[in-house]
């Protein structure tokens, strides 16, 4: 699969056989996009999931990250073959940077060069990154030149839209992938998101994706429930107004919900 699926399956927080599980339920439900990360610990679990689904390599997009503390010289190289080795795969569909170095040890240049090698080598078809910011952006473009990234996956909800980041990506053709975009639940208890959904017989989170859809970001929701991956699945059924889009659009409060010690300095 060369284009990434409009809507993968994130495995952040899901461990064990219950990351194993969630991703073979995701899978058979026709979720074709599965994203990860070495940092989440389930790298094996996942690959599992992948090698008993009986579909073809070439039918899934698979996503992992290198952690922040494994992009030095050192590290980098052996991270990503450790991480395709639990995968039990040759290679990833996107590899992405999952944090900014916080340091000054490590250089962005010097880390950002290791992932390009990753991709000449063939072990990562796509490369990217995630919780960058606008300056992060621009010096990656330095470095890798046009059109190298892929993505930026960042947190993206209607509390938390990103629109200064968001915009930034646009103007450099990279794709825009929102993790937690149910910002943990909280759309389900949101009152313009609920009206919106009874107009459509369609639950707050259709609604969201269909938002994400029409706004041309990407998203990865987790679940570990198969009804409510196969509802994830069938947002497209529903068909926002106008009207809608607007509503969702003005519950931006700036509500952000990761900000771990090591995050960069937010736009």
């Amino acid at each position: 699969m060369n284009d990434m699926p409009q809507m993968g399956m994130g495995t952040f927080r899901l461990e064990g056989s219950q990351a194993r599980q969630a991703v073979v339920d995701a899978l058979s439900v026709g979720f074709r996009h599965i994203d990860t990360a070495q940092f989440y610990g389930n790298e094996s679990e996942v690959g599992d999931a992948i090698q008993t689904s009986g579909l073809s390599r070439s039918d899934i997009f698979v996503t992992t990250k290198v952690w922040y503390e494994s992009l030095g010289e050192d590290q980098f190289m052996a991270s990503v073959h450790e991480s395709l080795e639990k995968l039990k795969l040759e290679y990833v569909d996107l590899l992405l940077i999952h944090w900014p170095y916080p340091g000054d040890d490590i250089t962005l240049e010097s880390y950002l060069g290791r992932l390009k090698q990753v991709k000449e080598l063939g072990l990562a078809r796509h490369i990217g990154v995630s919780n960058f910011t606008i300056d992060q952006l621009d010096q990656a473009e330095k470095v890798l030149g046009k059109g190298e990234l892929y993505t930026n996956q960042i947190e993206l909800h209607p509390f938390m839209q990103n629109r200064a980041v968001v915009e930034a990506c646009r103007e450099k053709d990279i794709k825009i992938t929102a993790y937690m975009p149910f910002a943990v639940g909280k759309v389900m208890k949101d009152d313009t998101l609920i009206s919106i959904g009874a107009k459509y017989d369609a639950s707050p989170a259709q609604v969201v994706l269909s938002w994400m859809e029409k706004r041309h970001i990407y998203a990865i929701p987790s679940s570990t429930s198969k009804t409510h991956l196969a509802e994830n699945l069938a947002y497209g059924g529903v068909q926002l107004s106008e009207e809608d889009l607007t509503a969702i659009d003005e519950l931006d409060n700036g509500e952000r919900i990761v900000d771990p010690d090591f995050a960069p300095k937010w736009d």
